[in-house]
């Protein structure tokens, strides 16, 4: 799997995704649209943006690395510092560009462009859908055709010239009222079977987003749970993470073990947090008063 597969793969299921010491994918969600112009209607997207300011490592991306090649997260960071190397080598002469995502490049003051690709959509919900154009409805030629039509009879009153044309503008108005109608609803009845055929397809899971990416998860629970976790330690002694919980919680933090990690080794946390943006926030005042190897782990506990 390339380094460009781990990054599409998150960003359908995480609204931000850092590559540490580069910057950071943020995206944001776009309703649809209507083009007025050229009558062309675009599904709901998520429009991809690119920060460098977002730098510090979250554990998302190393993560995910370190669990689809089964290495270890140190591993997983030292293969992220060298792709980063290189970006930053080949951005001196070239544009990166990273697959079905975008591309970078540096303009002439050095700062990062980021151009997204037009293509890709990371909006789960409306996965398949895809742009649909219809033609306009020509109202006023059909009232101008009226206007300009002449009495069957020749030698009839001005007066019944008039009601003639009238009543043939609003029976060719109405038609065109009544197509436009049936075009809307064509349209409608259009996006309804794509956004089934898409729930369809969420709920049998019969689209993959990558392997190894696991299954999306999209019912809804009563509580949110609290999935984001900030990482104190992981001990080979069940003693030391009992030490350093209590060490811990002695200074007030929510402290709990969570449980082993794949290589035995017992987790300790800081504190677990229901929403991604406020672990992220905690995470950097832990490691700016506490310690700077603190790091977050997203993890579903049973």
């Amino acid at each position: 799997m390339t380094f460009a597969s781990y990054i599409n793969d998150l960003l359908y299921r995480y609204d931000c995704v850092i590559i540490p010491g580069f910057g950071g994918f943020v995206t944001n969600a776009i309703s649809a649209k209507v083009n007025h112009f050229s009558h062309t209607f675009y599904p709901p997207t998520k429009q991809i943006t690119f920060n460098s300011h977002l730098k510090n490592n979250d554990g998302l991306l190393a993560n995910y690395i370190a669990s689809s090649e089964n290495i270890s997260f140190e591993k997983a960071s030292e293969k992220i510092n060298e792709v980063v190397q290189t970006w930053n080598s080949q951005l001196k002469t070239e544009a990166v560009v990273i697959d079905k995502v975008g591309s970078l490049s540096l303009n002439k003051e050095n700062q990062l462009i980021f151009e997204p690709n037009s293509e890709s959509n990371y909006l789960i919900e409306t996965f398949g859908m895809s742009v649909l154009s219809s033609p306009a409805v020509k109202r006023l030629e059909y009232q101008q055709q009226a206007t300009k039509l002449t009495p069957v009879v020749a030698k009839k009153s001005s007066s019944s010239f008039i009601k003639y044309a009238a009543v043939a503008a609003i029976f060719l108005t109405v038609g065109a009222i009544g197509w436009y109608s049936v075009q809307t609803n064509q349209l409608k009845e259009q996006y309804a079977k794509q956004q089934l055929n898409v729930e369809k397809k969420i709920q049998s899971a019969t689209f993959v987003i990558g392997d190894p990416l696991p299954t999306i998860q999209l019912n809804v629970a009563k509580e949110t749970p609290k999935n984001f976790h900030i990482i104190a330690g992981a001990f080979k002694f069940p003693e030391n993470a009992e030490k350093k919980l209590r060490q811990l919680k002695s200074k007030g933090f929510k402290a709990e073990i969570i449980g082993k990690n794949k290589w035995g080794l017992t987790q300790v946390t800081y504190s677990s947090f229901k929403t991604r943006a406020e672990a992220y926030k905690n995470l950097e005042k832990i490691r700016d008063i506490y310690s700077e190897d603190a790091w977050m782990l997203i993890k579903k506990l049973h």
